[in-house]
């Protein structure tokens, strides 16, 4: 047991992240039958879709699960009163400010997780009340931080900074990866990409294939000015730099965008207009598992990482 194993009652200290358009109950459900924690992804989700997933999410397992929420999101009110009446125990906050709804949250008894990119944003969490933060680096997908802080970085400054649980996230896939993170400090890690290309991911076959094949290099954070955001490079991606190469202003590249641009690419397949999030760790990932052996082969993983790291003598 650690401090993330007991604080949400799991067996392994591994989060899944709460991907838009990947993370369903599905998927939720799956990691949290493995020993994991499943989050089921409100940002993707209109709120009676959302109870509908956490419903199901209940049929589907008796372990912990929680709803990862992008405080961004228009209807937030109605998304936080849904989780209060269908008795969720777990919420994974990002993209606002912790102090909105932090104390709600915990008034009803729920465990309130902040994803944050930075020591500040650390410190402000744990002053709101959060009971973890997610500390999130630069190789991660989707929706990035503006400081350019990788994982490697991150993980020994915000532990310096903080007292509570800390989860480490971006980067990592493997149990090695696991391992890494938690020798610089972290208690958990929580993991995204992998599971995007996972059995039980809601992506389409498309998204996922296109994930495998992926290498080195062909992701990139672009769209600052809007919200920082890592991208497979496409046709839409070289859309955007061709833009940029005009000097343009932040409503054009809003108006680029457009609407319903990442459903388009992760949950409908189309590779060529689409927004592809997914991080630098998809290098690594060369096939489509189900949840619970993606869980499985990172433990061994971590435990033989383990023991080769106690052969090494200076």
């Amino acid at each position: 047991m650690n401090r993330i194993t007991q604080l949400f009652n799991i067996k392994y200290p591994i989060i899944q992240g709460g991907m838009i358009w990947n993370s369903g109950y599905k998927l939720a459900s799956a990691v949290s039958n493995s020993g994991g924690l499943g989050l089921i992804g409100a940002g993707s989700m209109y709120p009676e879709v959302l109870r509908e997933h956490i419903q199901k999410c209940k049929k589907a397992t008796d372990k912990p699960f929680g709803v990862n929420v992008p405080m961004l999101y228009p209807n937030i009110e109605e998304i936080m009163n849904i989780i209060v009446d269908e008795d969720v125990k777990i919420v994974f906050t990002s993209a606002g400010n912790p102090k909105n709804w932090t104390s709600f949250l915990k008034g009803k008894g729920i465990t309130v997780v902040h994803v944050v990119s930075s020591s500040v944003f650390a410190l402000k969490a744990q002053d709101a009340g959060v009971d973890a933060v997610v500390a999130e680096g630069f190789e991660a997908g989707g929706h990035n931080g503006r400081e350019e802080t990788t994982t490697f970085t991150l993980i020994p400054m915000v532990k310096e900074k903080i007292r509570i649980p800390l989860i480490a996230a971006g980067g990592i896939a493997t149990g090695k990866g696991m391992l890494a993170a938690m020798v610089l400090g972290a208690d958990g890690v929580q993991v995204g990409s992998r599971f995007a290309a996972s059995v039980e991911s809601s992506a389409h076959e498309n998204f996922k294939n296109k994930i495998l094949e992926t290498k080195e290099g062909e992701t990139q954070v672009t769209l600052k000015e809007l919200a920082p955001v890592r991208l497979i490079k496409n046709k839409f991606y070289q859309d955007v730099q061709d833009l940029y190469a005009k000097c343009p202003t932040k409503e054009e590249l809003s108006s680029l965008l457009g609407r319903a641009r990442a459903k388009h690419g992760m949950f409908e397949g189309d590779l060529i207009e689409g927004e592809l999030e997914i991080g630098q760790i998809a290098g690594l990932i060369h096939s489509i598992k189900p949840a619970a052996e993606i869980i499985a082969e990172m433990i061994t993983d971590f435990e033989l990482a383990k023991n080769d790291v106690t052969k090494y003598n200076f």
